[in-house]
């Protein structure tokens, strides 16, 4: 895998994370408790932690091919635990990635 596409799938992952976490809060989690639908938590849980592990493979992946310091590490680490952070990391890798 090439810098380039590394780059480019952890921002599609970025994005798709930041979606489950929009739909987990939004739709999933408000069926679960006030429409007793706990199933809804269940399957888009589950589809958002493997989005979720895959943003953090990715995301190693991109600071060592392309040699990003531990500072942009950890704040790009923190913004996926930040609910619609993923859509500014990955908006800002794009606008980078354009530039180059």
């Amino acid at each position: 895998m090439n810098n380039e596409s590394c780059l480019q799938w952890f921002c599609r992952v970025a994005f798709w994370e930041g979606v489950s976490t929009v739909i987990l809060f939004g739709i999933a989690m408000p069926l679960k408790y006030l429409a007793d639908m706990p199933a809804a938590v269940t399957y888009v849980g589950w589809v958002h932690g493997l989005l979720f592990m895959l943003y953090v493979g990715f995301l190693a992946l991109a600071a060592v091919k392309l040699g990003w310091a531990f500072k942009r590490v950890a704040i790009f680490f923190v913004a996926s635990l930040v609910p619609l952070a993923p859509f500014f990391v990955e908006r800002s890798l794009r606008r980078e990635a354009a530039a180059a």
